[in-house]
Order: C-alpha cells, then structure tokens, then sequence
C-alpha cells in the first residue's frame, strides 16, 4: 500500500493491517472524508520497552499509549469519557495519518450531540474534528523530509452524547507509545471537569458538544502545568447523592458512583453494540498519585440547605471515598467544590474528616474553589470560563505540590 492509497475521498477497499497481537485484521470498506494538515514543528521523544511497529496500525496498548479509559473493539480503540484517547511517538516517518470512526450519531445525530475531537502534532492542535461522517481520515503530517514528532488523539466531548473510535494509524515510519509521566492525576467530576460550554461564553446557551473542551478546564490545565498524566470520570449533571433536580424530585439514576467502575455512560453505544456503562473498567490499568474528587455542585440543586438531604449527601460522600480507597489504596485523595457554589463545602469537609476519623487514611484532604467572578467571562448555562479554569488549576496545583512534592 502507498502512503496516499487511504487518504482519498472514497469507497475504500478492504485492507490488511497490522494487528494488537501481531497477526492481521481487515479494516472494513467504507466512505472516508479526508482531511490533510501542515505542520513542522519537532520535539524529542523517548524510547520505550514495547516493540515498535510500522505500517498500517490498529491502535492498542501494545503500539499506543492510551489516555483516560479506552476499550478495545473489533474496528479499533473506542473513546467514551472526556480526554479518552491515545498518544504515540513517530520515527523517521514522511507521512502519518489517523482513521477515526464516529458512532451513529455521526449519521443520524444533530451537531449538539455528535463527537468532539482534537488531533494533535507535537502538542500543537492539528485538527479539531467534529464526528459528523461514520468515517474521517486525517493526514496529520506528509511530504516533509523524515522526523520524529508526538501524536495525540484526544475525545473533547463526554461520554452521555457520543462515542467514537480510532480506527488504525498509517506511516511510514516507526510508532511507539509515548512514556509514562512520572505524576499520574484522576478526575471525578460533573460538568465542570467535563469541560461543559467552555467554548461558549454566553450565559443564555445551553449545551453543545461542539463547545465541550475537557482540555479548557482546572483539570487538564493542573496536569499541564505539573506536567503530569490524566484521567478524567466525569459526567454533567450528577451527583453524590442526587444529579441535577428541580428540588422535588431526587435524581438517584445521575450519580458518578454508579459508573466510576465503568468506562463511561453513554446513550450511544460502540461498534459492537456494547455500551460503555456495560464495560467494567479495570483501575489497575491506571494508578494515579492524587484523586482530585470534584462533586456537589448539583446535589446542591436538591439538599437545598435541609439537614436530612446534606445528611445523605454526606453519608454517600464517604461511601464513595472508601470505594476509592479500596481500588487505589496509595493516592491522595483531594475532595473539592466551590467554582458553581459553594454551599455544600462544609458537608464535603464533614465527609472528608468523618472518613478520616473513621479510618486513619491521613492521604486525604480538602479544597475550596473560589467561586466564579462575572468579570472572568460566563460560559453556557453559567458554567465556568476558561480563565476560570485557569485560576482554579493553579489554586489546585499549588496543593498538589505541596502534596507531592513536586
């Protein structure tokens, strides 16, 4: 196969790639948009222990490195949760380009719910892709003379809207994953980790994933500047003890304890018509150093300041702290809120203390976010701005330092 044969707006024929294990797969016949960018920046990568391939590549574990929680279906690696995706380090190459395969509502969805995208050369947005094609194809880099450069795939958008795929990576070159960083971050959050409006900055708009981008937030932005790996397990609109409520009813179905041990919730479902919230996620594929806990901004909407709803809350709180605990028994834990509101602060401090008192676990503390200024910018919804985010990751990195040492 030459290095233009998949780039081609077209009926592709069927072809031979490389597979996870080695052996080969069939990457199946479908319309591609094709998409060609030109960029020449260069960096400096590492070399890692897996075995470097070439060629046409289903992406996996063994050639990639994945970010967040991915899973692994029969027409490639599936994204679901904000800031999903993979990262690898191309060698000596001319030529790199990536498939991506979209979910059904690339056909049948509107463009407030199809998936968002960013493809990245050398930590420089390439292309910012919005899944409205069953199949896009993007040439990252061709034509220069050979280089090593880093590429990243990442998912803007959750998980409840839209999945999609990544479906092979094809070079001339030699891929590797790309190394581990030695600081390793998770984010268990509602819509304000997820990045909800951040692209939007007027209040009266409401959701679109074509204005999601986890990347804007505190918790992208703190892993950037501590340099640091992320994981993000967010979802708008829930809760502890309730998601989003009108006050009268409890939303006991909207809770990220319900899917923390999956790899996403989603309406849409991958390939195989396995939902993510079907998949049991395995932690140990992913041992962070601190878990930065980020919820109670829509329990809010339904405790309401009654003592026996915040009495709940709280008692759910520390549950779910020792759910985190078992599974990752040596992170720090920082259990966080403020930026929408701060009202239920003191039952996430109560939590954190009960917990403490409880059990001995001394890893475990708390942060008040400052509360959103109007002079910041508002975005949709009334969710955070970007330099909202910002102002929250350095509040929250500083702590994190302290914690670490770092």
């Amino acid at each position: 196969m030459t290095k233009k044969s998949v780039i081609a707006l077209s009926m592709m024929m069927a072809v031979t790639a490389v597979s996870c294990t080695g052996g080969n797969v069939t990457v199946p016949d479908e319309t591609t948009v094709s998409t060609t960018a030109q960029t020449t920046t260069e960096v400096t990568t590492q070399q890692t222990d897996a075995e470097p391939v070439t060629g046409l590549i289903i992406p996996c574990e063994d050639n990639v490195k994945t970010l967040g929680r991915t899973y692994q279906g029969a027409s490639g690696l599936w994204c679901a949760l904000s800031g999903s995706g993979i990262e690898f380090t191309v060698k000596g190459a001319t030529y790199c380009n990536v498939t991506l395969k979209g979910d059904m509502t690339a056909l049948t969805g509107t463009s407030d719910q199809q998936a968002r995208a960013a493809i990245y050369y050398n930590d420089n947005r390439a292309f910012d892709v919005m899944m409205d094609a069953r199949k896009k194809e993007y040439t990252v880099f061709d034509g220069h003379d050979e280089k090593d450069c880093t590429i990243k795939v990442i998912k803007l958008s959750e998980s409840a809207n839209s999945v999609f795929a990544i479906v092979s990576i094809e070079t001339d070159g030699i891929i590797e994953p790309s190394p581990d960083k030695q600081l390793k971050l998770e984010f268990i959050g509602d819509s304000i980790t997820c990045g909800y409006g951040v692209d939007d900055e007027d209040s009266s708009h409401h959701f679109s994933t074509k204005t999601e981008d986890c990347t804007k937030t505190y918790a992208y932005k703190t892993a950037q500047m501590l340099s640091a790996d992320v994981s993000l397990c967010s979802f708008s609109g829930y809760g502890i003890s309730s998601g989003y409520s009108d006050g009268k009813t409890q939303q006991k179905t909207q809770l990220v304890p319900l899917y923390y041990d999956k790899v996403g919730n989603s309406y849409s479902s991958f390939d195989d018509g396995v939902k993510p919230q079907n998949i049991d996620w395995d932690h140990s594929r992913y041992e962070p150093d601190v878990i930065v806990i980020n919820l109670g901004t829509n329990d809010n909407s339904w405790t309401k300041g009654k003592e026996d709803r915040i009495a709940e809350f709280t008692e759910n709180y520390v549950g779910f702290i020792k759910h985190i605990r078992e599974v990752h028994p040596d992170a720090y834990i920082i259990c966080s809120l403020g930026i929408m509101g701060q009202e239920l602060y003191p039952a996430v401090e109560a939590a954190a203390e009960g917990y403490r008192n409880e059990t001995g676990d001394e890893k475990i503390t708390c942060l008040k976010f400052d509360v959103q200024n109007m002079d910041d910018g508002i975005a949709a919804d009334w969710h955070p701005s970007e330099k909202t985010h910002e102002k929250a990751a350095m509040k929250l990195t500083l702590l994190i330092q302290e914690l670490t040492q770092q």
